[in-house]
């Protein structure tokens, strides 16, 4: 019997009636969640990078002292292991480890997203029961992307579908096509909304109408689409996506928490004006200057950044002085 035919069986019947329980609600600006909803990810989730040693080893205090400075941030959760995590450079072992970590140290109350993504279904499949093991809530699933030419759409519905029937946790598509550079077609996330184990998505593309299209033709599934970016996240918020996963909030979590409440209470001037002030910072920290400028804008704000892992390099002496004017020039330094 195929491994995910043993794992989904058992679940299939629970997981359909979570997911199906009180059909046409879902989880928006105005729609709160109500009894038989699955998990509720509106909010902000940081998606933690990895600390390392002068050495590049992982340094599991470094996490937990950041992990001790965000819990007064009222963050819904974590991700880990996702792209500002350094997932490609982490091995096995350190992934299953860095859950583990932040596990003990998160409060019961905050969902923890892991990075289970692999390019092969089954190497997925694996290392996602694995995340639910290590005490992840939901699997985050990059798409596959070394043979991209043949990522079709029915390859990538086949993919996700696989790995949500044998994933004991509920899934997260991951689109990031800056990475991967292929984008989850929108054909492929709509018929994937169906699957009762399959929670939402976080787009990373930044294209609004796409996610405008994926909020509205998803509105008689339970699917919550997250913005990908704190660039657009008061316009995916205005479209009625759930919530957001931003590299800035690794920095920025007070803003952005008080941008996702703006945004709740339709105080929307305000979350202008807030947003304005947000978007340099977070294309310096994301196009800009990627992870070794988001790990360099932690340092002025308490947090421990910290070298990346080779063959990421620090920024130069006038890249710091660019990155720490983005930031001041807004008001946040």
């Amino acid at each position: 019997m195929a491994l995910s035919t043993r794992l989904a069986s058992p679940l299939q019947p629970i997981l359909a009636a979570l997911r199906r329980a009180a059909p046409g609600q879902r989880r928006g600006l105005s729609a709160p969640p109500g009894p038989g909803h699955t998990l509720d990810l509106r909010g902000i989730f940081p998606p933690l990078t990895t600390p390392f040693s002068p050495t590049q080893e992982v340094d599991y205090a470094r996490l937990e002292e950041n992990m001790c400075r965000y819990a007064s941030i009222p963050f819904r959760g974590l991700v880990v292991l996702g792209s500002n995590g350094e997932y490609p450079y982490l091995a096995p072992r350190e992934r299953l480890e860095v859950v583990s970590c932040v596990r003990r140290a998160l409060p019961r109350d905050r969902l923890l997203l892991a990075g289970s993504g692999c390019e092969s279904t089954q190497a997925t499949i694996e290392l996602t029961v694995s995340m639910a093991e290590a005490g992840a809530d939901v699997a985050l699933v990059v798409t596959p992307c070394y043979y991209r030419g043949a990522m079709t759409s029915a390859a990538l519905v086949q993919h996700y579908t696989e790995v949500a029937d044998a994933s004991p946790i509920p899934v997260v598509l991951y689109s990031v096509p800056a990475n991967t550079g292929l984008d989850l077609p929108l054909e492929a996330v709509l018929t994937l909304a169906q699957h009762p184990n399959i929670l939402g998505i976080k787009d990373s593309g930044g294209d609004i109408t796409r996610m405008g299209l994926m909020v509205h033709k998803t509105r008689q599934e339970d699917f919550q689409v997250l913005a990908g970016s704190a660039g657009f996240l008061l316009a995916s918020y205005a479209l009625g996506a759930s919530g957001g996963v931003c590299a800035l909030a690794n920095v920025l979590g007070a803003p952005l928490c008080q941008l996702d409440r703006l945004c709740r209470e339709g105080r929307w001037q305000e979350a202008r004006d807030l947003q304005h002030r947000l978007i340099e910072p977070n294309v310096a920290v994301t196009r800009r200057f990627g992870i070794p400028g988001l790990k360099k804008a932690m340092e002025w704000f308490g947090y421990y950044g910290g070298p990346c892992r080779a063959p990421l390099v620090p920024l130069s002496p006038p890249q710091v002085e660019e990155l720490r004017g983005t930031f001041s020039t807004n008001g946040w330094l």
